[in-house]
């Protein structure tokens, strides 16, 4: 991956994770195409607001082909929680368009460019709960699917010179923690005695999109504060 690899789409970037990661990328002298529903107050020269909503597909598509970029992050989230006999149909579509549809869509246009090209890099934020969680079933669904589709695009252009990974946090300190849906499903604290915070999620994300990391590609990387020891 070339020293020119400076553009970049962040979802989810008016908040949390998604901000954390396009004010780390804008630090190292990436440009920001920032796609959320909500304005962003993200202030900087090099970073371009784009206001879609993910669950519009046609929306979508069109701000990714307006966006051109050698490297896609997708932070985007939305968590809706239940058991089974309360699981909510209109949820579970929330966060499948969100997650996964949003990202294909963003891929379809995307990836091709960076193959031509030679170069590129694509980033999923996925999430420890991908392995399983009582009353989290449809969240942990669409989360494992993003491992799925990392694996098999990973597979399709490992000779082009693009990677595509996924990096999965534990609990992290967001204002999703806060979001009445899931006030009757308190975050674990990993063993670290602390929740993960979105900067260290933003460190690991830059490295994998630095010319370092050319080697690691179709992995989902765990960042979990010692959670995945418990086995």
């Amino acid at each position: 991956m070339s020293s020119e690899l400076l553009r970049t789409i962040v979802t989810g970037s008016s908040s949390g994770i998604g901000r954390a990661i396009a004010e780390h990328l804008l630090g190292l002298g990436w440009a920001v195409s920032g796609f959320d529903l909500a304005p962003s107050s993200i202030s900087h020269p090099a970073f371009t607001a784009v206001q879609v909503n993910l669950c519009d597909t046609a929306a979508t598509e069109a701000a990714t082909r307006a966006a051109p970029a050698e490297a896609l992050v997708h932070a985007a989230g939305v968590l809706r929680v239940g058991r089974l006999g309360n699981l909510q149909a209109n949820d579970s579509q929330l966060m499948w368009q969100v997650h996964v549809n949003a990202l294909s869509c963003m891929a379809n246009v995307a990836v091709p460019g960076m193959v031509a090209r030679g170069s590129g890099r694509v980033v999923i934020i996925g999430s420890r709960v991908a392995q399983g969680f009582a009353g989290r079933s449809e969240y942990a669904a669409t989360k494992a699917a993003l491992v799925s589709l990392a694996r098999s695009w990973a597979a399709e252009v490992v000779a082009s010179g693009v990677t595509v990974n996924v990096v999965s946090p534990a609990a992290t300190r967001t204002a999703m923690l806060d979001a009445p849906s899931r006030q009757a499903s308190s975050p674990r604290v990993p063993p670290i005695g602390r929740l993960i915070e979105p900067a260290e999620i933003a460190s690991l994300v830059a490295y994998l999109m630095s010319p370092a990391a050319a080697a690691i590609t179709g992995q989902d990387i765990q960042i979990c504060g010692g959670a995945s020891l418990q086995r």
